[in-house]
């Protein structure tokens, strides 16, 4: 401060006003690195905001996916696929009905092919999501002389955060 102080003296400028200044420029300094810092931090937690929101929806496009893509081949691995996708009563419901898929599946020969048409998230709020999830499907049975038949399906999806992991939680389907 000494050597501030004799370089305003040399300048003319009274030490008193250059206390001031200097301190007037500290105050400036820690105000902009304050400014700065909370700006990056809205800027992490927005980012984060918005991965967490495709990571949701993302989940919902999966679980859809699996629902709509069933083949009497690899009815075990479809299985499976649902199943990683879902948690709680969604997992509940999808596990006591196993069995009647597998079977309804591999004895008609079911080829369900689909496609996602639409996916949005409706409401995001800490562990929990609600998504809408649209997709036509082509089913036909395998040697099966009748047409295919196309389907439409719309599902209203309540999703948690699992171990960092989005998971569907209940899976409706909407008119």
């Amino acid at each position: 401060m000494a050597g501030v102080a004799a370089r305003a003296v040399r300048l003319g400028i009274p030490p008193r006003a250059a206390g001031i200044a200097t301190a007037t420029l500290s105050v400036l300094l820690a105000l902009l690195a304050g400014a700065a810092l909370w700006l990056g931090a809205q800027a992490r937690d927005a980012r984060a905001r918005a991965a967490d929101r495709e990571a949701a929806l993302d989940a919902a496009r999966a679980h859809a996916a699996g629902l709509v893509s069933l083949h009497h081949e690899t009815v075990e691995a479809d299985v499976r696929r649902i199943l990683a996708t879902s948690t709680g009563e969604a997992r509940k419901e999808y596990e006591s009905g196993l069995d009647r898929l597998r079977a309804r599946t591999v004895t008609g020969k079911v080829v369900q092919t689909g496609v996602l048409r639409a996916a949005g998230l409706v409401s995001l709020s800490g562990g929990t999501a609600k998504a809408l999830v649209v997709a036509d499907v082509d089913i036909r049975r395998e040697g099966s002389k009748e047409p295919p038949r196309d389907e439409l399906y719309r599902w209203s999806m309540e999703l948690t955060k699992v171990g960092g992991t989005w998971l569907v939680s209940k899976a409706v389907q909407v008119p």
